[in-house]
């Protein structure tokens, strides 16, 4: 009688699948509250992101002192593991369980190590905020070692937790599944971003030991949450096959273009990411922002994303090739990075943060057309070897540049700062400038890269299916 009472009428359902972002996504097998609990694993490795890059980076560089080039190698040390995606990926789908279970065997070991190094890092931050004799490179490395344990985490954590949706979803349905997870990771982006923004105003040694600890506890909660009851118990799995994945890591390669698409997922990718360890310290230590409004920086990158998806899903289903809406991206990558540039000597932290939103709308298409790009690839078989080398050298590209990114910053930094480049040069601003200049650089090279794979026409299978990103690489 009561649930008579409380069910909606038919003309509200179809509002609901009409307005309300992926309601279509809900099947029989995957209703929409399982669904929405299953993607709070993606919230959670947004909101660990956004901590990581978005405001210890520049809390460590400014705050606490800590030399750029030591903390963008931190940064960039969880992306160790990032190689080892695909392989994660293979060992999932082939894991011998005793359990009959195969994902959430991993995404509890993600956990666990997310957990891990986020509830060690304050201590390392503690001897970093004032290191006695003899102690700062033992603080350096504890930091270290905990960037470590949480990016590898996060690895093992996103491969599981897409191949578990991917799983439990209706082939029908898959595509709207794996967007919603890509949409609630910049969600959890943003959210966490305004968060932590909100939580470090005041800022205080101790204010951000509290809040590292509280993320610590609200990862394992969202992803504990995630994973409950999400994988049906099977039987017992057999043995792996021992040349498995080698032959087919040999079939993937052996496709038309793959190798230039990879590398041009590398190239793209490191454009968009060398900033991403000194965009904050640039507007803490050249603009004088605060440490709210630089961490907020990161929600309006990933709300840059946000909209950036939204307009590739319309100009996908209008038939517009895949590569080009990559291309899109790289061009407004140049102004993007035009106006954080320009913003120094004009000291405008406006423009400095419409520089930083548009970087992350054009990262955004950038992102989303190499992926459609990918699911327009044959061997559809191999679609778990796709994403795992997808997200691998995408991680990879992303660390390798941040770290580059850091060096660069340091090393030129000091070269203006002493006087060796000149009296024009001779400010703080200077190393950041070679790092945004060394991306736009990088983009025209892109751009080169992503003709061969721009379609002459587009093809039937492009323009009928809707966007859905069924190989999301995290």
């Amino acid at each position: 009688m009561i649930r008579r009472l409380f069910k909606p009428p038919v003309w509200m359902n179809g509002l609901a699948l009409r307005y309300l972002p992926f309601a279509d996504a809900a099947s029989l097998e995957l209703p929409l509250g399982r669904l929405l609990r299953l993607a709070l694993f993606q919230a959670s490795i947004g909101m660990t992101m956004a901590l990581l890059v978005g405001t210890l980076n520049r809390v460590m560089i400014v705050e606490l002192g800590v030399p750029a080039w030591w903390v963008a190698l931190s940064v960039g040390l969880p992306l160790v593991f990032a190689p080892l995606r695909a392989f994660i990926g293979y060992r999932s789908d082939t894991h011998p369980s005793v359990l009959g279970l195969k994902r959430l065997p991993y995404l509890w070991m993600g956990s666990l190590l997310m957990f891990g190094g986020l509830a060690i890092m304050p201590f390392a931050l503690l001897l970093l905020s004032d290191p006695p004799a003899g102690l700062v490179w033992p603080a350096r490395i504890g930091a270290a070692l905990a960037f470590l344990l949480v990016g590898a985490g996060m690895q093992i954590t996103q491969t599981a937790g897409l191949a578990l949706a991917s799983d439990v979803a209706p082939a029908d349905k898959r595509p709207r599944v794996v967007a919603l997870l890509y949409a609630m990771l910049l969600l959890g982006m943003v959210v966490g971003s305004s968060l932590l923004g909100w939580l470090l105003t005041d800022f205080s040694p101790l204010r951000l030991v509290q809040v590292v600890q509280g993320s610590a506890v609200l990862v394992v909660v969202l992803n504990l949450t995630s994973l409950w009851k999400q994988e049906a118990r099977q039987a017992r799995r057999g043995a792996r096959e021992p040349d498995g994945f080698s032959r087919n890591w040999k079939r993937l390669m052996a496709l038309p273009k793959m190798r230039r698409f990879l590398w041009t997922v590398g190239l793209g990718t490191a454009a968009f990411s060398m900033q991403d360890i000194v965009l904050e310290p640039f507007g803490g230590e050249v603009l004088g922002l605060g440490v709210g409004l630089t961490s907020s920086l990161t929600a309006l990158s990933a709300g840059g994303a946000l909209l950036a998806f939204g307009l590739s899903a319309r100009l996908n289903t209008r038939g517009m090739d895949s590569a080009r809406i990559a291309a899109l991206g790289a061009l407004l990558g140049l102004p993007a990075f035009a106006l954080v540039i320009f913003s120094a000597p004009l000291d405008s932290a406006g423009m400095f943060r419409c520089g930083a939103g548009l970087i992350g709308f054009a990262g955004g298409l950038f992102s989303v057309g190499m992926l459609l790009t990918a699911m327009d690839l044959p061997e559809r078989e191999l679609t778990g070897m796709v994403l795992g080398a997808w997200g691998a050298v995408q991680a990879t590209a992303a660390g390798g540049a941040m770290a580059l990114g850091g060096v660069l910053r340091d090393l030129v930094g000091g070269l203006a700062t002493s006087g060796w480049l000149g009296e024009p040069l001779n400010s703080t601003a200077t190393g950041y400038s070679v790092v945004f200049h060394l991306e736009i650089y990088l983009l025209f090279v892109v751009l080169i890269a992503l003709g061969p794979l721009v379609r002459r026409r587009p093809s039937p299978k492009q323009t009928a299916h809707p966007m859905g990103l069924a190989e999301l690489p995290g």
